[in-house]
């Protein structure tokens, strides 16, 4: 049987046996005056709203370099609802580190083989130690990237912790 995206996250997913449903999305970017005065929809809610689901329901996976302690200079993910903002702070302490920041678009291709928008926590390219928002707790389920724009899998909260070996924390701020 042939995978519908031949990604390592769907055929980790798949190869687990955990349910899950893989959407695909095009996005539109802005046209005309718009386009021309520089506008731009923050790529998490423009998929959430392609995708036809709340934007809390899609989650963003974002590589960050943890800096000081012991893990100094670590790469780590850290999946967030689309519409929130992450807190770096709160990333640095659950890991034990003086602080954490985004990590460059090099840095994310080289790690993860993705851009930015198709990362996935699941099935990277390197282990790193991921951190899923506290949210997604109460989610019956949610979307993450399946590794590249336009592909996005939903499964259960739960699942996902497990492909990812994550651990939850509340990083993200509304």
């Amino acid at each position: 049987m042939t995978r519908p995206s031949g990604t390592p996250a769907l055929a980790l997913l798949q190869a687990r046996g955990v349910a899950h449903t893989v959407h695909t999305y095009a996005i539109d970017e802005p046209s005309g005056a718009a386009a021309h005065r520089g506008e731009r929809t923050p790529y998490g809610v423009a998929a959430a709203a392609a995708l036809g689901v709340s934007p809390a329901r899609l989650f963003k996976t974002l590589v960050l370099v943890l800096e000081g302690g012991s893990a100094g200079g670590e790469l780590v993910l850290a999946v967030v609802p689309s519409d929130a903002t992450l807190s770096e702070r709160a990333v640095a302490q659950a890991f034990g580190a003086k602080r954490a920041e985004l990590a460059s678009e090099a840095q994310v291709q080289r790690a993860t083989g993705s851009v930015p928008g198709g990362v996935s926590p699941i099935a990277g390219r390197k282990v790193m130690r991921t951190l899923i928002d506290t949210s997604a707790e109460g989610l019956a389920t949610l979307f993450v990237s399946a590794g590249r724009r336009g592909l996005a899998v939903e499964l259960a909260p739960t699942d996902l912790l497990a492909a990812c070996s994550g651990i939850y924390a509340s990083i993200a701020v509304k």
